[in-house]
């Protein structure tokens, strides 16, 4: 019964296994990227612009090449400070939406200040992170936990309002606890609603890392496209970019295999 009602309280939509698609999906994404590159290529070679303005596709992918050890060097911190800042940001929202659930008062005394936190600019703040907590891990953490708390937090929070009322009227009536209508309905019928905003918590993670390295660190992705800038190595910035792009999408394609493997029934086409 139990999972009947999980079920019933996840959107129709959502229920639907679309099953693989490979190419169908990523086959026009991957078109036109083609296509932009192809015409980059052109555009570069036709007007004989300089490396130092605008490299070429195949020189920044020659140069990310030469120099992929210390892009694989500057990777690795950024890569653990995403991850540390996420799972951080992650129990948080978690802690916070399951106490906002439970607790009406909660939701009228928090929401607002959710809504605040947005409003907080991350370019103002992350200079004085690095002031009041160095050059270390934990300013890292703080920018990556503004940015992607947001999101997954109110992702949770309306999954959880949006549990069909027949459901929980139902488990109820056969003397569940508050606790058992969150368990076997509430928190499956929340799962969609929690990956779309993990999702988008994901990608602006590594943005969000990078930013703080940016603006000052010992090493990462950030830090390396800083110095090569003022070095006027146009071709190795956007070589880091191409990496930083890369990981944003492997991070969310890996949400759909956590999705998989944890929430099934949550899947949407």
């Amino acid at each position: 019964m139990t999972t009947r009602l999980a079920r019933d309280a996840t959107p129709a939509r959502a229920r639907r296994d679309p099953g693989p698609r490979g190419v169908g999906r990523t086959g026009p994404a991957l078109l036109v990227v083609a296509g932009l590159l192809v015409a980059w290529q052109v555009g570069v070679e036709v007007s004989g612009v300089r490396p130092q303005v605008l490299p070429s596709p195949l020189r920044v992918l020659e140069q990310g090449w030469a120099y992929r050890e210390q892009l694989w060097a500057n990777t690795v911190p950024t890569l653990q400070a995403t991850a540390v800042g996420f799972t951080v940001s992650l129990a948080l929202a978690w802690a916070l939406a399951v106490a906002v659930d439970f607790s009406p008062w909660l939701r009228r005394a928090l929401t607002p200040l959710l809504v605040a936190s947005q409003t907080l600019p991350i370019i103002a703040i992350a200079p004085l992170l690095i002031i009041w907590l160095g050059f270390g891990l934990a300013p890292k953490v703080v920018v990556i936990a503004l940015v992607t708390f947001f999101p997954m937090t109110v992702g949770l929070i309306e999954g959880f309002a949006s549990t069909p009322r027949q459901a929980t009227s139902l488990l109820r009536s056969m003397g569940a606890s508050r606790w058992a209508q969150f368990r076997y309905v509430r928190l499956p019928g929340a799962m969609p609603r929690f990956f779309t905003s993990l999702r988008i918590g994901i990608t602006y993670a590594v943005t969000g890392a990078i930013f703080a390295e940016y603006v000052g660190a010992t090493a990462g992705l950030g830090i390396f496209m800083s110095v090569q800038k003022n070095s006027f190595r146009t071709d190795l910035v956007l070589a880091a970019v191409v990496v930083t792009a890369l990981l944003s999408v492997a991070l969310f394609a890996l949400t759909f295999l956590v999705q998989r493997a944890l929430a099934p029934w949550s899947r949407d086409g």
